[in-house]
């Protein structure tokens, strides 16, 4: 097998892969959004407008997501 057909083989594994786990992370945001879990509007967000715009940046989301994706790490490392 050539150098190039495997990088392509791994490179189409690898989208799939990412596919389907864009795909499951939007049955879960829909999910929590049916539940009444509305991500990127928790308590704590951060808004601020003014009369030419505004700034949003969802500090609690981020570390939700973060310590989530780190739990989740932690137990797939531990096999």
């Amino acid at each position: 097998m050539c150098a190039r057909s495997r990088y392509s083989r791994i490179v189409g594994r690898f989208l799939i892969l990412a596919g389907i786990v864009l795909v499951i992370l939007g049955f879960v945001v829909i999910g929590a959004d049916r539940i009444g879990i509305h991500l990127g509007r928790l308590p704590g967000d951060i808004r601020v407008e003014g009369r030419r715009g505004g700034f949003y940046f969802p500090i609690v989301t981020c570390i939700l997501i973060s310590v989530l994706l780190s739990v989740i790490s932690w137990f797939f490392s531990k096999r």
